[in-house]
């Protein structure tokens, strides 16, 4: 597995593709078994991962006692993600948002306990909150920089403004951010302003929450843990309008004799040098499938046709509800 730094002044170096853990425990339906995901997470850096995220908010809780558990027999070989800032209404997936100073610290100290370590290596606002002023987040933060609990911070799906404003403050070392063939809205803004400021992306859904692997058909039907069962873009309607872009994924596919989500996951690896995406998996075959991705390569030629196809393809419904909006601000 190659490496990548995450941005273009910070020292936070990980594996090319990281592991999302969320999904082992939260959000697509019934939790995984722990013994199993505990095995696969091992298996994950068996195979070259060592960047691994996770937040308090998914259990909420149990994940990140899960990926603590799992990977403090190689705690100093690994880095860990994780974010405060959000609890939410399991019922309905509702975020209540809170990143009051106290909070943090609170959160901070609740995480270490969980991840079974002294230190996180990259801590990420979850979701900017409105109530809160930007500089006082970056202000505690450095505080716990200065104690050593925080190597690296970040931002989740934080608006470029904000981004401005935290990265004058305290300088960012990565923003997460979802991003794939299925949401390429961060192309116009996010991206540039990024790459300007020498800050890491981290996309979230690198495989369209599952759509873009061809698995998803407009009569998939979804529990009630699952999150997609409330989100418009996965309505029937939508999807079956959708799936032009999951027939062109399975063509390039085809031509290259890799899988889908090896299109869509080495599709972000050759967007920028310094943008990590973190695939979830719960099977061994999707995780060794996801990691093979680092070895696609394409042409310039390549990448220019497919772009220019994918600007054609008009996608349908919206990403989230409003209740899980995902409170990307200025």
């Amino acid at each position: 597995m190659k490496h990548r730094i995450l941005g273009t002044t910070s020292s936070l170096e990980v594996s090319s593709i990281g592991l999302g853990c969320m999904a082992m425990s939260h959000g697509y339906g019934e939790p995984a078994d722990k013994k199993e995901m505990i095995k696969l997470i091992r298996i994950a850096h068996d195979l070259g991962v060592t960047f691994f995220d996770t937040a308090e908010v998914y259990g909420p809780y149990t994940n990140e006692e899960l990926v603590g558990e799992a990977l403090e027999p190689i705690r100093n070989e690994v880095k860990i993600a994780t974010k405060f800032g959000i609890s939410m209404n399991m019922d309905d997936f509702k975020q209540v948002l809170d990143s009051r100073p106290e909070t943090i610290r609170r959160s901070v100290e609740g995480s270490l306990k969980r991840l079974r370590t002294d230190h996180i290596d990259l801590y990420y606002q979850h979701r900017v909150d409105p109530d809160v002023p930007i500089a006082d987040v970056a202000g505690t933060i450095k505080d716990l920089m200065d104690e050593g609990k925080i190597l690296h911070w970040g931002l989740s799906e934080a608006g470029v403004n904000t981004i401005r404003e935290a990265n004058s403050i305290l300088p960012l070392s990565a923003v997460q951010s979802e991003f794939s063939l299925f949401w390429r809205e961060p192309e116009n803004n996010l991206l540039p302003v990024l790459e300007e400021l020498g800050i890491g992306l981290v996309p979230f859904s690198p495989l369209g929450k599952g759509f873009l692997t061809g698995g998803i058909t407009k009569d998939t039907k979804f529990g009630k843990h699952d999150f997609r069962s409330s989100v418009p873009r996965f309505q029937k309607e939508n999807i079956e309008a959708n799936m032009a872009l999951v027939e062109f994924v399975k063509s390039i596919a085809e031509k290259k004799g890799i899988t889908p989500a090896q299109v869509a996951i080495s599709w972000i690896l050759y967007q920028k040098p310094w943008i990590v995406p973190i695939p979830g998996s719960r099977s061994l075959k999707h995780l060794e499938d996801n990691i093979a991705a680092a070895d696609v390569t394409y042409t310039q030629e390549e990448m220019a046709e497919i772009n220019a196809t994918l600007d054609t393809i008009v996608i349908q419904g919206n990403r989230y509800n409003s209740n899980n909006q995902s409170h990307i601000g200025n």
